[in-house]
């Protein structure tokens, strides 16, 4: 193995974030070798991946399809395994550089802690591991001497605005927001909004849940709690601004009043390569922004009534202990019954509310309380909505 190669795993590898990243990766062949992929239901684009990149290992979480995905690669010298403890413990291999956890929501909490826990280096996509447990994982971090590199759009850009400013303190983080596909819209004009329409973002192409997110906002609120413990803030110092054209991805304001902003077009790819080359800028031929065509930069205050989401995600960050995780927990139930027909649009925000109201409040939760709180309200939700 090139010894100057970053070794790389990506939890998540068949999703938005994955995809885009093995397509980071292929241009970059030189740099990076794929030692894991793991997906969770398609098989068959794991298997086309794992052809093509030839890792080590390979994980499939749903055990029904190991047989398959084991019979089309056993043959290549690539090792494959199944279910969720799988996924677990292969980030232990000695032989990884760099962890990609962009598995979608809770499910990416364990398989980034035993990383963490192992000394890896960790690309965050999860922004659920931060949001359900913030200060667990971060004093982890500290302890282990793990960085966390923030792939997310707009924490890529304030760590960008940050980078050579460390030593200054930070007066206000800036998250800016497309506003999704109902910005402008009233309550009375989100009761009967379909799925179709509320998965048409304008300027990003997401996976399903996230795009749902940014339609309800929620997305915002879990970045806001996420960038509580990327950067060491507190929810007063956070804002988020709507910002229609998704070319500011984020703001730093410093103590003597200057404001940095990280621009570029709406490509994923960006975040993903930076947080991959840190502390490097590699050239890349993505699209590139031009004032000249795009004249117009606009910016709106939220609207924390119609999309109440985002008010629930800020009163959980400024109460703490285990709210966060059943508002994560609430949420990602919610938003599965929307997509299946069961519940409408601004339901999803009655489902949290009313599981952030009947959970138990932990102030000081540990690491079992964590996933107690989350089995809690999932079934509490589940009972709601049924």
């Amino acid at each position: 193995m090139e010894k100057n190669k970053r070794q790389i795993a990506i939890l998540g590898s068949t999703g938005s974030i994955g995809t885009q990243a093995l397509e980071v990766i292929k241009k970059n062949r030189d740099k990076f070798t794929v030692e894991v992929l793991t997906a969770n239901n398609n098989s068959d684009l794991l298997i086309n991946q794992a052809l093509e990149f030839q890792p080590n290992v390979v994980v499939i979480g749903n055990e029904n399809y190991y047989s398959k995905v084991n019979e089309a690669l056993s043959s290549h010298g690539i090792k494959v395994y199944s279910g969720y403890e799988a996924i677990v413990s292969v980030v232990e291999m000695n032989s990884i550089d760099v962890v990609l956890t962009a598995m979608v929501g809770f499910s990416g909490l364990k398989p980034t802690i035993r990383a963490i826990d192992c000394g890896k280096q960790i690309a965050l996509s999860n922004k659920e591991t931060l949001v359900v447990a913030g200060e667990y994982i971060t004093d982890l971090a500290a302890r282990k001497g793990v960085n966390i590199y923030p792939v997310d759009s707009e924490h890529s850009a304030i760590f960008q605005c940050m980078i050579g400013e460390f030593h200054n303190k930070i007066e206000r983080i800036i998250l800016t927001a497309s506003g999704g596909p109902f910005r402008g819209k009233k309550r009375n004009e989100l009761k009967k909004v379909s799925k179709k329409q509320a998965l048409a973002h304008p300027n990003w192409n997401m996976g399903q849940k996230i795009t749902i997110d940014s339609a309800t906002l929620m997305n915002k609120g879990l970045e806001v709690i996420e960038a509580r413990w990327l950067f060491g803030v507190n929810a007063a110092q956070i804002e988020v601004a709507i910002h229609p054209q998704s070319i500011i991805h984020s703001m730093v304001e410093f103590e003597d009043g200057s404001i940095k902003a990280q621009m570029g077009v709406p490509d994923m790819r960006i975040p993903i390569q930076f947080a991959l080359s840190y502390p490097n800028r590699w050239k890349s031929d993505f699209p590139r922004y031009s004032f000249a065509d795009n004249p117009e930069l606009n910016f709106e205050k939220p609207d924390f009534e119609t999309f109440r989401n985002l008010a629930l995600a800020y009163e959980a960050l400024q109460k703490g202990g285990n709210l966060p995780c059943v508002v994560n927990a609430g949420n990602e139930v919610a938003v599965a019954a929307f997509l299946q027909d069961k519940i409408g649009f601004l339901e999803i925000s009655d489902v949290i509310e009313a599981c952030m109201s009947r959970i138990p409040y932990i102030s000081k939760p540990g690491y079992e309380d964590y996933f107690l709180s989350d089995k809690e309200t999932r079934i509490l939700a589940k009972e709601i909505i049924n």
